[in-house]
């Protein structure tokens, strides 16, 4: 069967599962559609997590992003998966102990303010649109390379699958339907990483193949004959970092303080019926998580190696089938300057003009066929990639829609709406998002796993200090958080667009402030969001009785 069949094959099975999870574990109230009604087990709820997590960013491009950068792509390794940590420890329990729906709905209580509550809400609805905007573009990639459609037809396929389980599962739905989609990317992910692992060091474990000697008896280790083939063609050493160490850290940090303040994540722990299943529930996501991230950084030596040594040199006729496949799409790219009819693919080293092109996008993906896998395991891979892009952006539009339906229209607008007609506008919501995020999949503002960093420095910047602010700070007060809010997303959100799309030609170390990278500047954010809630508080009234109260209630062990 050739790779497209196969592709049809395996996305059509894991799609048929996820709309028959969707169907089984429909939201039959409000509860259900929110938080499943607080009654999901911890281990499942850590597997949802996972895939929840596990976004595209993840899947297809973290590795990707490694295979170019290479030691200095660790800063996408520790800061993702070091803020589960901060997650567990600051933010999970506190809040499933609030046990309500949404993080707005807890700045809005906590803070006795009717403002904070819809700050908080543009807030996670910014956030989740920039987040989202990542996933969609995943989806189009792997529907127009593997289905032989247009980009954007394949971002509107993964729209009606999303539509169909976010809306009519809700958080429920979601959760079970995550569940799957967990196993689907997990088991995706690993088949061809063992696969190479075997064929390239005799390592079963990529883990272990990663630093490893070849199987080919010259003795040399993987890295170092990754390190001298990017040498050789001109490109910095796999191993060796070009970053400066204060950007490396401001990145860091961001990555690590977003995902503590990810709405999308941070709801997930309303799920679980108490307290101590969210700590539970917290540790089980980082080992199902540390599953893919450990192996993420031998998947990107993998490829990295084997396309420095299939592809620099050769004939453009005699280029292998998935360089011309991927290049009707326009992720591949090669331009003969020399008119001799060889591949140059140098780096800025080498001293000539390079050649050859290609999206960090597709290395995942492409990597079964660089390694000349069966066409099953491509298609496997194709399915997994599909699951981790729809599983986070399917939890997405939940935070969209429930910030529309609970916290504006219940909480705010329209306090005696009834229960049916809550959940009717959270699934119109919904689906009005849908339509958004398919927008930003065909014009998306930056590759995968670039845009998923932004929302979260966004989310750094902006949610983070206002959660941690309500449970740990007694003198925390509306009129702080609100401007902290404000400052901090504001800062971000300029400096990561002036960079990004008004002056893209000043986007180098030489013009950021401080040598501080738009990935990065979500630190500073969050730094000036502490700073001006605080001097806001302190300037102000302080807070009412009753917030106080719910910060010791919250609090107690």
């Amino acid at each position: 069967m050739s790779i497209q069949g196969w592709t049809f094959l395996l996305v059509g099975i894991s799609f048929a599962l996820y709309i028959g999870v969707a169907i089984w574990t429909r939201a039959r109230s409000t509860a259900d559609f929110f938080v499943a009604s607080g009654h999901v087990p911890p281990v499942l709820n850590g597997m949802a997590t996972a895939a929840d997590w596990m976004s595209a960013a993840s899947f297809i491009s973290m590795a990707g992003l490694i295979s170019f950068m290479g030691y200095d792509g660790s800063v996408y390794l520790m800061g993702w998966t070091g803020g589960y940590v901060l997650l567990a420890l600051l933010v999970a329990p506190y809040l499933r102990k609030f046990g309500q729906f949404t993080v707005p709905d807890f700045i809005g209580d906590r803070y006795a303010s009717r403002v904070a509550r819809i700050v908080a809400v543009g807030c996670a609805i910014f956030i989740s649109f920039t987040y989202v905007a990542g996933q969609m573009r995943g989806v189009g990639i792997v529907f127009s390379r593997f289905l032989d459609v247009e980009i954007e037809t394949g971002v509107i396929v993964g729209m009606a699958i999303v539509f169909f389980y976010a809306v009519l599962g809700g958080m429920k739905g979601i959760t079970y339907t995550q569940v799957a989609q967990y196993c689907v990317l997990i088991f995706s992910y690993l088949v061809p990483a063992i696969f190479i692992s075997m064929l390239m060091t005799g390592n079963v474990i990529p883990q272990v193949g990663f630093g490893a000697t070849l199987a080919d008896g010259s003795g040399v280790a993987l890295l170092d004959r990754l390190d001298q083939l990017s040498v050789d063609l001109g490109f910095v050493a796999f191993t060796q970092g070009r970053k400066s160490t204060l950007d490396v850290f401001f990145i860091t940090a961001a990555l690590m303080v977003g995902t503590a303040g990810l709405p999308h994540v941070i709801v997930r722990f309303y799920t679980v019926p108490k307290v101590a299943a969210a700590r539970s529930s917290a540790g089980w996501a980082l080992v199902f998580i540390a599953i893919l991230y450990t192996t993420a950084p031998a998947v990107a030596a993998f490829a990295r190696t084997n396309l420095l040594q299939t592809i620099p040199g050769r004939s453009y006729a005699d280029l292998p089938a998935w360089v011309h496949n991927w290049q009707k799409i326009g992720l591949v790219k090669f331009e003969d300057h020399d008119g001799d009819g060889r591949v140059r693919y140098v780096g800025p080293a080498h001293g000539a003009k390079n050649e050859f092109e290609i999206d960090r996008d597709i290395m995942v993906l492409a990597n079964p066929e660089i390694a000349n896998l069966p066409a099953w395991v491509v298609g496997l891979v194709a399915a997994g990639a599909l699951a981790a892009a729809l599983s986070t952006a399917a939890g997405l539009l939940l935070v969209i829609s429930s910030s529309v339906a609970h916290d504006l229209l219940k909480k705010t607008f329209a306090p005696g709406i009834s229960e049916g007609a809550e959940l009717r506008a959270a699934r119109i919501a919904a689906g009005f998002a849908v339509v958004v995020a398919g927008y930003f999949g065909i014009r998306p503002p930056g590759f995968v796993a670039q845009v998923v960093a932004f929302a979260f420095g966004l989310a750094a910047s902006s949610i983070f200090p206002a959660v941690t602010l309500g449970i740990f700070s007694r003198k925390m007060n509306a009129a702080g958080a609100v401007a902290g809010m404000v400052a901090g997303l504001g800062f971000t959100a300029t400096y990561i667009i002036y960079f990004k799309f008004v002056a893209p030609e000043l986007n180098n170390a030489d013009h950021w402030f401080l040598g501080i990278s738009p990935e990065g500047i979500g630190t500073l954010g969050m730094v000036l969001n502490f700073a001006v809630a605080y001097g806001v508080a302190l300037a102000t009234p302080p807070p009412p009785a009753r917030s106080l109260e719910l910060v010791e209630r919250v609090r107690l062990p």
